[in-house]
């Protein structure tokens, strides 16, 4: 089915179900990195979100579990993979279910914020693999309900994220904990001089690949600046939108979770369904925003960059900050949710007088000039004329085509929130 690929290697059942899933040949980090993890190789893999690396990881897992039968143990998994987000950790989830259909390997996804009644009993069925978040699953250790003393696969996944969220700590502990017989497997979109020496403590003799960054999907993307004071800000997001009906999923990027509510308010009260995304909310709460703008339900997701990696929402049109991220590299990530699988798409940065910096550090990261589009009631001229930038209008959403606008914005008449006008607030919950 897949000769002359490293899909080939793969047990058959496992094989028929990434055919059913439309997997036709392996992406670069999976060509790459499944020979090394089919031998058994300790494992480091630099790669951004997109590039497939939950299956290349996920794959050879699985088909080990497969190939190597034991008896199973009630709380001791086989393969643990750690993630840094609820959201990424019921992706991965999801693509274990995806891949392993035709093969009986039971798993369970365990997360903070919802009940552990569900997990636990997943966990009892004789789950082999667990995707886990750091935070729950160190409850469920100290419960005594999971044991990690028969773990022969362990992935850390985004260990540059789980550094930012300062889960270093958790991390370590939960190490402690593992067999020293094992595999590790470890990816970060970067490398930093902290990374690395996480890997150091993690892995033994590893294979290294290196996957080269987001930079030609962003090549794809139709980067804007639009200079605007802060005041006018959710106005303009409101014009946006009304000027592109063909915009059927966009992603509004903002700094912090006050202002994401406060960005849903105002849309709410311009009749464009959206919902909110951030840590504040309840886990049912994510889970219901993201299934609404994956089915297409809700128009607008405004996010923290508690999305802006490890979510992979297909067909997002155009993906707008509201505010410059503070840390120029999630400038990448947040862009990177659109033009995804070789698609195009737009980004649109919203910039203030207090912002020429971060837009000046942000052009550097991508050794790129971002064009101002002035082409909008909007504009500020006065800080148009202390940057001395220049550029063209943005164009009107090529990659859609112009027959499907009115279909677009006839289905939008009348529309109302997928989740309501009321959202509720909710204490900060540990992931």
């Amino acid at each position: 089915m897949y000769e002359g690929t490293v899909f080939s290697r793969l047990d058959p059942k496992l094989q028929q179900a990434i055919a059913d899933a439309g997997y036709k040949t392996p992406t670069p980090i999976q060509a790459e990195a499944m020979p090394y993890l089919f031998e058994g190789r300790d494992f480091i893999g630099c790669a951004q979100t997109g590039t497939g690396k939950t299956a290349a990881f996920m794959l050879p897992i699985l088909d080990h579990l497969v190939k190597v039968r034991r008896p199973r143990h009630i709380g001791h998994p086989r393969a643990l993979v750690l993630s840094p987000t609820r959201e990424l950790a019921a992706q991965t989830a999801e693509n274990v279910k995806k891949f392993s259909k035709h093969v009986q390997l039971p798993f369970a996804c365990i997360f903070g914020g919802v009940s552990q009644f569900g997990q636990v009993k997943e966990i009892k069925k004789g789950a082999e693999t667990m995707i886990a978040c750091p935070g729950r699953l160190i409850d469920l250790m100290t419960q005594g309900i999971v044991y990690l003393d028969q773990v022969e696969c362990f992935v850390l996944d985004e260990a540059d994220r789980m550094l930012d969220m300062g889960f270093l700590p958790d991390i370590r502990r939960i190490i402690s904990k593992l067999p020293k017989a094992r595999q590790s497997l470890f990816f970060s979109a970067t490398m930093s001089d902290p990374i690395r020496r996480l890997a150091g403590e993690l892995v033994t003799d590893p294979a290294q690949v290196t996957i080269a960054p987001e930079t030609p999907t962003v090549e794809k993307i139709n980067q804007k600046v639009m200079l605007v004071a802060k005041p006018q800000k959710d106005a303009l997001l409101i014009h946006l939108l009304e000027q592109h009906p063909e915009w059927n999923k966009v992603i509004v990027f903002t700094k912090m979770r006050h202002g994401a509510d406060r960005v849903v308010k105002k849309l709410l009260k311009a009749n464009v369904s959206c919902a909110a995304i951030h840590s504040d909310k309840t886990q049912n709460q994510r889970t219901r925003a993201l299934e609404g703008f994956r089915a297409g339900k809700v128009r607008v997701l405004v996010a923290t960059d508690i999305a802006s990696r490890g979510i992979d929402v297909p067909e997002v049109s155009c993906v707008i900050n509201m505010e410059l991220p503070l840390e120029t590299e999630s400038y990448v990530h947040r862009i990177g949710r659109t033009a995804r699988a070789g698609e195009s798409g737009a980004a649109i940065s919203f910039v203030t007088h207090e912002e020429r910096n971060q837009l000046k550090a942000v052009e550097r990261f991508i050794k790129k000039t971002i064009p101002v589009d002035r082409d909008h009631p909007f504009h500020d001229t006065g800080l148009d004329q202390k940057a001395g930038k220049t550029g063209d209008g943005l164009p009107q959403a090529p990659w859609v085509h112009p027959a499907n606008r009115n279909k677009t914005n006839r289905k939008r008449q009348g529309h109302k929130s997928f989740l309501g006008r009321r959202q509720p607030d909710f204490g900060q919950k540990r992931d």
